[in-house]
């Protein structure tokens, strides 16, 4: 099961890599220009696990500094995972969160949600567009397509995420998220999303990295704290952005 698995989540990453280039440059695009401004990145996962995205980016080791994490205890499922559906699932509730950060006209909001359907998620997109940020989403267009216009997941308007945004990358995960069926299960297994999340983030952000050095600026990257050196590089970005980045201190 395990290099079964290893081969569907290698399919499933050259996928991505192949099939979203274009979309992967244009959302880089989108984040060099904001990290070349002085702006910030703004990270959403509205949902249970699609909150880990946005814990994925953020004070990264190897990643860029100024990534502003939504992080959101009503998402999360240490507080309850049937709440957290909830949650997701209610109108209006992703405006209340993003009143909390400090979302400026001209940065980028990145919202990542694997269905890509939930009340949350296209509120999140439609709040970051009346804002005048850039948005982005990482999402599953098979995903959400599949799902019927009144399912109870979807928000009011049954608009799909990838509808929502200025700027989206097709994940690929397929209805269930599983990508494995094992004898005698009904349900198919291996779900994939996270991984697929990830690998998409990390791509468009490396790419965004590239951008900036070939235009001679030299991108804001963390250092691990536990490498030799590690709290000493990183102190400048501390002072520089600890009063900007909410949850960085």
């Amino acid at each position: 099961m395990t290099q079964q698995f290893l081969e569907r989540v290698r399919e499933h990453h050259a996928r991505i890599a192949r099939e979203e280039a274009d979309r992967i440059a244009a959302a880089a695009r989108l984040i060099a220009d904001c990290v070349a401004g002085g702006g910030l990145v703004h990270v959403i996962g509205p949902g249970g696990h699609s909150m880990l995205a946005a814990e994925e980016c953020f004070y990264r080791a190897g990643g860029l500094v100024p990534i502003d994490a939504i992080l959101d205890h009503g998402f999360w499922l240490g507080a309850g995972a049937a709440r957290s559906t909830r949650i997701e699932r209610t109108p209006g509730y992703a405006k209340a969160v993003l009143d909390g950060y400090p979302l400026r006209r001209g940065e980028v909001l990145m919202i990542v949600n694997a269905y890509g359907v939930n009340a949350a998620t296209i509120d999140a997109a439609a709040e970051g567009r009346a804002r005048g940020l850039a948005t982005i989403g990482v999402t599953s267009v098979e995903h959400s397509r599949s799902l019927p216009r009144d399912h109870p997941a979807r928000h009011p308007s049954g608009r799909n995420l990838f509808e929502a945004v200025d700027v989206y990358v097709d994940t690929k995960v397929p209805v269930g998220d599983g990508v494995l069926r094992l004898p005698g299960l009904e349900e198919p297994v291996g779900p994939i999303s996270t991984l697929n999340n990830a690998f998409a983030l990390n791509a468009l952000l490396l790419e965004a990295m590239a951008l900036l050095l070939a235009r001679g600026l030299m991108p804001p990257i963390w250092r691990s704290a536990n490498s030799p050196g590690g709290d000493e590089f990183n102190r400048r970005y501390f002072e520089e952005y600890g009063t900007r980045i909410r949850r960085l201190l």
